[in-house]
């Protein structure tokens, strides 16, 4: 075993997170370095793996490390230092021992008092003694905790205190158990707009200020922090006890879904739990998510167990789950509480399991919520009043009334009518006739409300009774009315009434133009039934002089059956010429039917965008929106496409608002397709905007919708290259591997061209990250890619990143052969493209300099410097010069300061 061994395990062990995979690499190092009887190594390497045991889920194992570590130092502090790393450690040593019931509570005051010890002869304040001393009071309940906060709170901060984000993270929960929330929430006021790096943060303080906020109705920062600490907590499994608040958040809030969502995909970590704290705290929290799921009627559904050692995996309905995770958390309170000699955990966990909602609903995104009301409808002019048919006694000039309803602007007066019918019937018993016809008027009444099978039977019973008392023309009206009603339900034998009812009128001309309704309402059955060219035929049949009135309705059903059969341009015009007929007859309704048609063809129509601009989309869309009748499906259309139409526009934080109201209703009325789709439209218009945590949440909610062999590859695609470029916007991790999910997906489509652009990009965010090996490796993949595309620009760029990441990496000379193969290709660059060819020199001339500067070869690099600031001064790239300038006074003074040895390091 050689020493280089366990370096190159290390080396590669600092490129990954904490977790599993990390872990493995630093235990393969520690048995390496003892085998090879270095024993200062070892301690360095053990060091190193007490960390990787606290923060990678396993501070179990880290209590033996930690105590050879510190045994060794005391046996010999001049042989085996690290006394700071050592005094840093014991904190998480101290937090980690409470966590575990079967440790008895002498032993981890036995730790804090050595803590102390150690912290006095060192010098330091005791700060982080006095946090430590007040979280372990906090936990076994102890009524000291108050006082050590006050000392904690005054103590000076030094070198050894906790992060600037991890110690305000710890006095805010001292305050909330407190009830405190307005100081918690001024001690986090300073941390909110800090940069922090500590690995725990800033997810650690949006869970603490996520209680804060929900505690004093600021529920909209509340989600605000859910959202944005979950998103960090869900990768790692150290975060358990975390999450466990997610799901107490989502059980307080109305949010059940987005709990039990949480619960499954978190399920099978129980059985890994960090430690029994953990998971007592995500039994209790779960428990209280699947409590709320029972009450509401949901005890039957079922959640999907992963299996675990001999127990299969398996779906285990709500209400069993509910009673194992309380039983379990629960018996672990009990465990706790025998082992501190206090009651503190399992009240904890009685008021976490048995907690009554904060809130009855918080939204955790815009289109989460219920959809706008449509603007309040103008004041009705004295003609329009409904309120003149309240003095009407006649039943039939009530009937009257409703039957010369000719628009949606008459429903108001005539639905006034039918009531005033229902009163008066009370004490004036109807004819036949009239009963026939108040029912005739009920499935009206019922189809408006949205009640299909009702109205179909209130139409059959009034056909019925119309034919016993030979009214044909009025059982004909009816029928027409019932065999639309049926084709629309996905009845086709509603055809039948369609012709029976034409027919009769083709034979019967009624006074009132009844044929034309009754040719309309034909031509839509044929439509609904994909028939376009019949309905084209029937069309034909209406005469407009017969029925000036419904020009319009004639017009947008024929326009709807030309765009069918392929005629788009003179279905454009026709349903034109219905728009401006509808809004010359004043008539709100039909004209925003007509516009939001038109919107549709304008903005689906490739060669139509180029030639119609957004913002006529947008007018017609407006027109629609501006009408207050216009709800349900069509004022959720209409959102949907003014959105989409923005978004073409290169307005995507305009279309947000559109998007949103579009999702939201469709979601509303159940139309979960609808919304899929639109929601990929929203998550692009947040990804414009800069929203890039609205982006990537939305894209993921869309994405098990549209994936799969029945989804839609494109959306797909779409959503998952939304949630990559987001991701990385957000200095996620998970960004990589998404982007080399993508290039997978290029490769199979044989398109090199875009895998080498995802190869790239995956190795942008690693690079970004730190993780610089595995970076050259993706920037090296992505030249081969680049090459076999045809792209020598990519090729060179990606060679030279490449090289620079294995410089970084701390491998010299495979960044000296990179960079050799690097300025190869550039042969490959076209001869004609002059300064594209002198901007990538120039770009290899400078990192040769870095290169050559960073390995001692100073000579060397001054000349390639040098030909870098003349490089970029040909092109005039100021600010490229400047930095090739910097980069040649430094190597200049490393020259000066040793000017007859070129291989001492710069």
């Amino acid at each position: 075993m050689s020493v280089e061994d366990v370096y190159e395990l290390m080396r590669r062990a600092d490129e990954l997170p904490y977790g599993e995979a990390k872990t493995v690499l630093v235990e393969d190092a520690l048995r390496r370095a003892d085998a090879a009887g270095d024993e200062e190594l070892a301690f360095r390497v053990r060091i190193a793996l007490t960390n990787a045991y606290h923060y990678g889920a396993e501070p179990m194992k880290a209590f033996a490390t930690f105590s050879r570590t510190l045994a060794d130092h005391d046996r010999d502090p001049g042989r085996f230092g690290e006394t700071h790393s050592l005094l840093w450690q014991m904190k998480a040593v101290v937090n980690a021992l409470t966590k575990f019931p079967e440790i008895p509570l002498d032993r981890t005051y036995a730790v804090l008092d050595d803590m102390e010890r150690r912290y006095r002869a060192g010098g330091h304040s005791l700060q982080a003694v006095y946090h430590y001393r007040c979280a372990v009071a906090r936990h076994v309940g102890d009524a000291a905790a108050p006082d050590w906060f006050a000392k904690w709170r005054a103590a000076e901060r030094d070198e050894l205190s906790d992060c600037a984000g991890c110690d305000p993270t710890g006095m805010m929960y001292q305050l909330i158990d407190a009830g405190r929330y307005e100081e918690a929430l001024e001690v986090a006021a300073p941390v909110l707009g800090a940069e922090l790096t500590c690995s725990e943060q800033p997810q650690g303080v949006q869970t603490a200020l996520m209680q804060v906020y929900l505690r004093t109705g600021r529920y909209a920062e509340a989600a605000d922090m859910h959202r944005r600490a979950y998103r960090v907590n869900r990768t790692q499994l150290a975060d358990l006890a975390d999450i466990a608040e997610h799901l107490e958040f989502c059980g307080l809030t109305g949010n059940g879904a987005r709990g039990l969502e949480i619960l499954e995909r978190h399920l099978g970590w129980l059985d890994r739990a960090p430690h029994p704290y953990a998971a007592m705290r995500f039994a209790a929290a779960g428990a209280l998510v699947l409590g709320r799921a029972a009450a509401a009627g949901h005890g039957a559904a079922t959640l999907r167990r992963p299996a675990a050692g001999e127990r299969p995996a398996a779906d285990v309905p709500v209400e069993a789950l509910r009673a194992e995770l309380a039983e379990s958390a629960t018996g672990l309170a009990a465990r706790f509480d025998a082992r501190n000699g206090t009651s503190r955990q399992g009240e904890r966990v009685r008021a976490i399991i048995e907690a009554e909602p904060v809130a009855e609903y918080v939204p955790l995104a815009a289109h989460h919520r219920r959809p706008a009301a449509a603007p309040d409808p103008a004041p009705a002019g004295p003609a329009d009043d409904a309120a003149d048919v309240a003095a009407i006694d006649d039943l039939d000039e009530l009937l009257d009334i409703t039957d010369r309803r000719r628009s949606g602007r008459d429903l108001e007066r005539t639905f006034a009518a039918w009531r005033r019918f229902d009163t008066v019937a009370e004490k004036i018993e109807p004819t036949p006739l009239q009963a026939a016809r108040r029912l005739d008027g009920r499935g009206v009444e019922l189809a408006v409300e949205g009640d299909a099978p009702g109205a179909i039977a209130a139409w059959e019973e009034a056909a019925r009774r119309f034919a016993e008392l030979g009214e044909e023309d009025r059982r004909h009206r009816t029928l027409s009315r019932l065999g639309e009603m049926r084709v629309d339900s996905g009845d086709p034998d509603g055809m039948a009434d369609l012709t029976a009812a034409v027919d009769h009128f083709t034979a019967h001309p009624a006074e009132d133009g009844y044929l034309v309704s009754a040719l309309l309402r034909l031509a839509g059955g044929h439509l609904e039934l994909d028939r376009p060219a019949d309905a084209l035929a029937v069309l034909d049949r209406i005469v407009p002089e017969d029925d000036p009135f419904r020009a319009p309705d004639a017009d947008f059903v024929r326009a709807r059956a030309l765009v069918l059969t392929g005629e788009v341009a003179e279905g454009t015009a026709v349903l034109r010429r219905s728009l401006d007929a509808a809004r010359a007859q004043d008539e709100p309704q039909k004209a925003a039917a007509a516009a939001l048609m038109l919107a549709q063809i304008l903005g689906r129509i490739a060669e139509d965008r180029d030639a119609v601009p957004p913002e006529e989309i947008v007018a017609l869309l407006d027109e629609v929106l501006a009408v207050p009748t216009v709800q349900g499906p069509m004022r959720a259309a209409a959102h949907g496409e003014r959105g989409r139409a923005l978004l073409s526009a290169d307005r995507p934080a305009d279309a947000v608002a559109d998007l949103v109201e579009g999702v939201a209703a469709w979601t509303a009325g159940g139309a979960h397709e609808a919304a899929v789709h639109l929601r990929v439209d929203l998550a692009a218009a947040y990804m414009g905007a800069g929203r890039h945590l609205e982006a990537a949440e939305v894209a993921e909610e869309a994405l098990p919708g549209v994936a799969g062999e029945d989804g839609d590859p494109i959306a797909e695609r779409r959503c998952r290259l939304i949630i990559a470029h987001a991701q990385k916007e957000l200095g996620e991790p998970g960004a990589a591997d998404a982007f080399v999910a993508m290039a997978g997906l290029a490769a199979q489509d044989g398109n090199e061209a875009a895998r080498g652009h995802f190869l790239d990009e995956s190795a942008e965010v690693l690079t970004n990250l730190d993780r610089d090996a595995l970076a050259a490796e993706r920037f090296a993949e992505a030249a081969e890619a680049y090459g076999r595309a045809g792209n020598p620009y990519g090729r060179v760029n990606a060679l030279r990143r490449a090289a620079m990441c294995r410089l970084w990496s701390g491998d010299a000379d495979a960044a000296d052969a990179g960079m050799e193969d690097a300025r190869a290709a550039l042969a490959d660059l076209p001869a004609e493209d002059g300064p594209a060819r002198i901007w990538h020199t120039a770009l290899i001339a400078f990192d040769e300099a870095r290169v050559l500067a960073q390995t001692g070869r100073l000579p060397a690099a001054a000349e390639r410097a040098s030909a870098a600031v003349d490089g970029f001064r040909s092109l005039g790239e100021e600010d490229a010069v400047r930095n090739a300038e910097g980069l040649l006074a430094q190597i200049g003074s490393a020259l000066g300061e040793h000017p007859d040895d070129g291989s001492t390091g710069a």
